[in-house]
């Protein structure tokens, strides 16, 4: 595949895709297209009725990745319609389990991102886990539903109501993630996990199932995807930058 802001890498039936998009791996409209590409090549690659698995992380330890990018945003309001939203339906939609590492900080839309995934993995030495749109004033409609469907009402509640600031080991207590690593062990950790459920694929079941337990989530990422209701009309561009 010709990726400008990914890599992909293929072991067997796991696949490992890299974000490459500077140091904080901002999910720009570019990236979020590329994601959804990456996910499509990885399901004709395996075909129907087979096992496999994805796993997703940053390319450092700082960043996995800063959420979306508000300057583009403020550019182009359609931007997060046309590719994020997607994007994070497109990982709901998946038909094999998805791992998400962690490597570092996960600010903004970065934790919904994550959240998307079947399982996460979060570096226990540096980075915090922040889901920041009470403090910004981000909102769009159906922005708990991930959180809802993912964690428990408390916790769910200070992720988005409380904009937590979680380090690894906090996350894990509290359910955010399912296990932490330092830095040099997490793939392997990730491969642990992904070895170990990639057969759950096979039945060709994996995806739809996964739909009923988020169903309030994808039918709120539907309603606000371009991709899923074509606008009429093209919004105009913000004035001035955030």
């Amino acid at each position: 595949m010709n990726l400008k802001y990914l890599s992909l890498e293929q072991r067997g039936s796991i696949f490992i895709i890299t974000l490459r998009n500077g140091e904080d791996n901002r999910l720009n409209g570019l990236i979020c297209r590329e994601i959804i590409a990456a996910l499509d090549h990885i399901r004709e690659t395996l075909g129907t009725g087979s096992e496999g698995a994805v796993i997703v992380q940053g390319n450092n330890a700082k960043f996995f990745t800063n959420g979306i990018d508000l300057e583009e945003a403020a550019e182009d309001p359609n931007v997060s319609a046309d590719a994020f939203y997607p994007m994070l339906h497109a990982v709901l939609d998946f038909p094999f389990p998805t791992i998400a590492l962690i490597t570092g900080h996960t600010f903004g839309g970065g934790c919904p991102f994550s959240l998307a995934f079947d399982y996460r993995i979060m570096n226990s030495e540096r980075g915090f886990f922040c889901m920041v749109a009470v403090d910004f004033g981000l909102h769009f409609p159906g922005i708990g539903a991930l959180p809802k469907a993912k964690l428990r009402p408390m916790v769910a509640q200070k992720v988005l109501l409380e904009g937590r600031k979680y380090t690894g080991k906090e996350a894990l207590e509290d359910g955010v993630v399912h296990a932490i690593a330092p830095p040099d062990k997490m793939l392997d950790v990730a491969l642990v996990y992904a070895n170990r459920f990639k057969t759950k694929a096979k039945a060709d079941v994996y995806g739809l199932l996964r739909g009923d337990l988020v169903r309030e989530a994808i039918d709120s990422l539907q309603k606000v995807s371009y991709v899923h209701n074509p606008r009429k009309t093209k919004t105009q561009p913000a004035r001035s930058k955030l």
